[in-house]
């Protein structure tokens, strides 16, 4: 419904970890398969969330300063291909091709296929939130990294995102703005440090990411959650593509699954939206109504499913999309619009509760503080 959280993306596309854009760093190799450039070695994993056969494949190479540019469509990588940046979950059968390039050669090409014979519907990748430490405690630093800060993040926000352990005013180690508590659940807490302040600088909440770390491209992606609703709240779960750090935003694309703003409304809602090139506002967004007694302050599955061509979007039950965008009839009308979802770059995951910002405004003397986004899992399944 608005150039929101992505455009903090553009603002940070330099720093950011993740990434498997087409294009950028090394330039076009001039010495196909030369011998002082080692192909990269394709490894798998089925730890940090993997399951059901499915596996997390991370693309290396030893020649130091090189680039690495991979297919999953059987095609032979060029520096035009996407980059490599991120691990990313293989759960379906595909071969994995990649070269590691400097800006005077190439290597040969490193090639692995992979045949999980998956069935539809198999859960193949999860973060369950599970903590028997007894106390509160990090949300798993091999999955989740932190975007952090009080930039704004392109829609005037109000909070400083804090990462785990962070001790640098206004964040606290000792009373953190993300952690996996002992009830199984990943809280997300704002607060506000400075009572009966309503500006930048005045409360803390978290922004967490797998960007770097975990990867996906197609598949159905549900977050069960529970949401603060009050003025000035703005809670989301959303996806954006690697290649962010190399084509930037809007281009990478960005798909938000679970988006709200204030308090519960009658009848209460969630946005899904997509956007990209030519579509930034509120172009491409949906509304689902809850049923009657229903809110999102309540516990809800928020689903996406995406395919070649397509992302639907669910509440509860992924037999009933409320929401369906296609290429390129969802582009119909869209000046300069271009769809980013199937350019072969996978997706990281987004979970923030922000507080303030252009779509919610500020927060009042009404507004809870504390608050929090509750989060049961997250899962990816096979299309």
């Amino acid at each position: 419904m608005r150039n929101h959280k992505s455009i903090a993306a553009a603002i940070l596309a330099g720093i950011l970890i993740g990434g498997c854009g087409s294009g950028g760093g090394a330039a076009a190799p001039t010495t196909p398969g030369s011998p002082s450039v080692a192909a990269p070695a394709i490894s798998t994993s089925t730890a940090n969330g993997a399951q059901n056969g499915a596996f997390i494949v991370s693309l290396a190479s030893t020649t130091a300063g090189a680039a690495i540019y991979y297919t999953v469509d059987g095609t032979t990588p060029t520096a035009s291909s996407q980059k490599f940046q991120a691990p990313f979950l293989v759960a379906s059968n595909l071969t994995v091709k990649a070269i590691a390039a400097t800006s005077s050669a190439t290597s040969s090409v490193g090639s692995q296929s992979f045949t999980p014979n998956i069935t539809s519907g198999t859960l193949v990748w999860s973060d369950e939130f599970a903590n028997t430490t007894g106390a509160n405690a990090q949300p798993n630093p091999q999955i989740w990294t932190y975007d952090t800060g009080d930039s704004g993040f392109g829609n005037n926000e109000l909070e400083n995102y804090c990462a785990w352990g962070s001790a640098s005013a206004p964040c606290s180690a000792s009373s953190p703005n993300a952690y996996v508590g002992t009830d199984g659940y990943l809280h997300i807490v704002a607060q506000q440090t400075t009572p009966g302040s309503y500006t930048v600088g005045s409360f803390t909440s978290a922004r967490m990411k797998t960007q770097g770390l975990f990867s996906f491209q197609y598949g159905r992606i549900e977050f069960r959650a529970q949401v603060p609703e009050a003025h000035g709240f703005w809670p989301a779960a959303w996806l954006m593509g690697n290649n962010i750090a190399t084509v930037n935003w809007p281009a990478c694309g960005e798909m938000d699954v679970l988006e709200r703003v204030n308090a519960a409304s009658s009848p209460d809602w969630n946005q899904g939206s997509v956007h990209g090139t030519g579509f930034t506002g509120s172009n491409l967004g949906e509304t689902f109504n809850f049923p009657g007694g229903q809110n999102a302050a309540g516990w809800h599955t928020y689903g996406m499913i995406w395919k070649p061509g397509s992302v639907a979007y669910y509440v509860d039950n992924a037999a009933t999309p409320y929401a369906t965008y296609t290429n390129p009839a969802s582009l119909n009308g869209l000046s300069g619009a271009a769809w980013p979802f199937d350019g072969g770059q996978s997706n990281f995951i987004l979970l923030n509760l922000a507080v303030g910002g252009s779509w919610p405004g500020s927060p009042n003397a009404s507004t809870p503080f504390p608050a929090q986004m509750l989060v049961d899992y997250v899962r990816v399944y096979t299309n």
